[in-house]
């Protein structure tokens, strides 16, 4: 079969050895050229006697249920229970759902932001990293201390809202951050609760402060804040907690 170009001698070497005709026209026509060469019909009807042999030769029960325990039978299908529970699907299936919740988390966030979310969760990292050594000694009604920070700092409208008014203070600081700007940070007796008023962030073409109505959550790393916007700051109440922790100080009646 030297004659034969590389590729119908390869096709050749994988003829069918059945006497039916060969679906493939590229294999019918190097069937046809090696049969006009010396071998080809001593191979074929070799391959049909072994082949022939091998359907005659019987297999045991032993071997024949291995091979059904494998699935490896003729005709053997998996059911939906089991194709479903297949390793490969349930990570695929985990995937899917890891990415749902992702997405679904971040929606959320998004559905629930407010300007100044991300200074207001930057400063939450403050509120866990901050020692009570660190603030100035103040002892007196959260209320009051916006005399404090007018005359000493000249922070105009930084006001404690009424729910946190009256809660006794244990220190107060103000310090500069790059983004927020001026921060007051006020501690207070109550469950090491923690108090803070910063800019409100601005409309780049107005100037004017981006405002929004109500009280505003947000979460970060076992700490809870509730945010307000008031006349361009925003106040926030932070705890170690949960919402249950900041949501009965929230539903006391405003003082007039």
């Amino acid at each position: 079969m030297k004659r034969l170009s590389r590729g119908l001698r390869i096709l050749s070497d994988c003829a069918p050895i059945a006497n039916a005709k060969a679906p493939d026209r590229r294999m019918r026509t190097a069937v046809s050229r090696a049969k006009r060469l010396e071998g080809f019909a001593a191979q074929q009807s070799f391959d049909r006697a072994v082949a022939k042999l091998v359907q005659a030769t019987p297999v045991s029960p032993e071997i024949q249920e291995w091979f059904a325990n494998e699935k490896m039978a003729e005709g053997a299908k998996r059911n939906w229970k089991k194709t479903a529970f297949h390793p490969a699907i349930l990570a695929i299936g985990i995937a899917l759902a890891v990415i749902a919740v992702v997405a679904g988390i971040k929606f959320d966030e998004q559905m629930h932001a407010f300007p100044g979310t991300a200074t207001a969760k930057k400063l939450l990292n403050v509120a866990a990293m901050t020692r009570p050594s660190e603030f100035e000694p103040v002892q007196s009604e959260a209320g009051t201390l916006n005399d404090l920070f007018f005359m000493k700092y000249r922070l105009e409208h930084y006001d404690v809202p009424p729910e946190f008014s009256q809660q006794r203070t244990i220190g107060v600081r103000v310090f500069d951050d790059d983004e927020a700007g001026q921060v007051a940070q006020i501690g207070l007796a109550e469950k090491r609760m923690q108090l803070f008023l910063f800019p409100g962030r601005r409309d780049s073409k107005t100037g004017k402060a981006e405002d929004f109505q109500g009280w505003r959550y947000i979460q970060q790393e076992g700490w809870t804040g509730a945010v307000q916007a008031r006349k361009g700051v925003l106040f926030m109440a932070a705890v170690r907690g949960t919402k249950k922790d900041l949501a009965p100080y929230l539903a006391k009646p405003q003082l007039r």
